[in-house]
């Protein structure tokens, strides 16, 4: 049995909480708001971000992050990616070297460009057991006990055995990788293709221009990973493939659903508000970041430069998709 802090109380923190409390673990949930931890604690449920998942009465509820820490073998980040650093930050001192950090949350940060296990290292220098959980799962389904398979990855093979072995359930089969870069590079970018692939939906292009949005957007993924060193089988492997194929067609994507209301019409003025408290499209404050990481390393992204524009530039949606179409003819390959 390990003893488990999940710092962050939204669909998937507590999904990974529920998870690993019925694995008989000691898990204390971290919620950022006072009242939040107090109407979980009460209700045992999660009714603002996981409705209808009960939660096992194991779990402790809290808005001490910093105690809950402190007291924990493992800590677990599970914080959208724009608040991750000043989240972390004050958490820091209550970690030592004997911690396993693993981040869950997909994204890059908005202005250095950094990796969240890389932010965290930055943050947390005295912590050397860094790991990233990633992959194909929607918390209420994982949170459900229905199946899924994904990824842990960590830089030494011995970490990613343990954080692998922490998290894998009967219904959760998870995966070991030292590809850190590539694990955290896809999830961050396929969220950027999947708003786009949400537009098409919403234009009703057909099943034809999705199939070709995300067959591309999985070029631009493979060419971002090679260029920043990630090794070609992850982004054709669950971080990549996997999440990108799940989170362009499954109705419980909020970067999906984001595109889809853009496409139909919606304004994409309200996607880039940065305020905390309801759920996040990470896609929407990752683009600008991948954008950006792709014109430092050289590399072509098409899709993810036209939802730029349709997120941050007033583009609109059918714009985006003319703009891809009349692209120069080349080689697939």
């Amino acid at each position: 049995m390990n003893t488990i802090a999940i710092l962050g109380a939204g669909a998937w923190g507590t999904a990974l909480a529920a998870c690993l409390a019925r694995a008989t673990h000691q898990v204390t949930l971290c919620a950022r708001r006072a009242e939040h931890a107090a109407a979980m604690r009460a209700a045992r449920e999660n009714a603002a971000y996981l409705p209808g998942v009960a939660l096992p009465e194991s779990i402790q509820i809290t808005d001490r992050w910093n105690d809950a820490a402190r007291a924990a073998e493992v800590v677990v980040m599970a914080v959208p990616s724009r608040f991750a650093r000043a989240t972390m930050a004050p958490v820091s001192a209550a970690l030592t070297a004997q911690n396993t950090l693993v981040s869950v949350t997909k994204g890059i940060e908005q202005h250095s460009l950094m990796t969240m296990t890389a932010m965290l290292g930055e943050v947390a220098p005295a912590v050397r057991r860094l790991a990233v959980l990633s992959g194909p799962g929607f918390a209420p389904e994982v949170a459900r006990g229905k199946p899924a398979a994904i990824v842990a990855a960590a830089a030494d093979e011995a970490v990613a055995q343990d954080v692998q072995t922490l998290f894998a359930s009967r219904a959760l089969r998870v995966y070991r990788s030292t590809d850190v870069v590539g694990v955290e590079l896809a999830g961050a970018a396929k969220n950027v293709i999947a708003i786009a692939a949400g537009m098409c939906d919403g234009l009703a292009l057909g099943a034809s221009a999705r199939a070709a949005l995300i067959t591309r957007g999985l070029a631009e993924l493979a060419r971002l990973g090679r260029a920043s060193g990630a090794r070609g089988e992850t982004m054709y492997g669950l971080a990549g493939l996997g999440d990108l194929v799940l989170t362009c067609t499954g109705d419980l994507s909020r970067n999906r659903t984001l595109g889809l209301r853009i496409g139909r019409g919606e304004s994409a003025t309200g996607s880039t508000s940065s305020a905390p408290g309801a759920p996040v499209a990470e896609g929407v404050s990752n683009a600008r970041s991948i954008r950006a990481l792709a014109g430092r390393n050289g590399v072509e992204m098409p899709i993810v430069a036209a939802v730029c524009r349709v997120l941050y530039e007033g583009a609109a949606a059918d714009a985006m998709v003319e703009e891809l179409l009349s692209r120069e003819l080349k080689r697939e390959f």
